[in-house]
């Protein structure tokens, strides 16, 4: 599912895991690339706070937490 962000953030083009749970689709998270950098926030919450990461940050998160 993308959905398109509003507020400051119009641009960014948000998506979410396709191993979200179907059963509840609004609680998941969601993220958003841009040029060197990849933002976070909860799908509950689209207009509350985001996390922006550098683009080596991110990857660095998922390579530590993907097993």
């Amino acid at each position: 599912m993308n959905r398109k962000g509003s507020g400051g953030h119009s641009e960014l083009n948000w998506f979410k895991s396709s191993y979200s749970d179907s059963s509840n689709p609004n609680d998941c998270v969601e993220v958003a690339t841009a040029p060197g950098t990849v933002h976070v926030r909860d799908s509950k919450v689209p207009d509350g706070p985001r996390l922006t990461l550098t683009s080596a940050a991110w990857s660095s998160f998922v390579e530590r937490t993907a097993g």
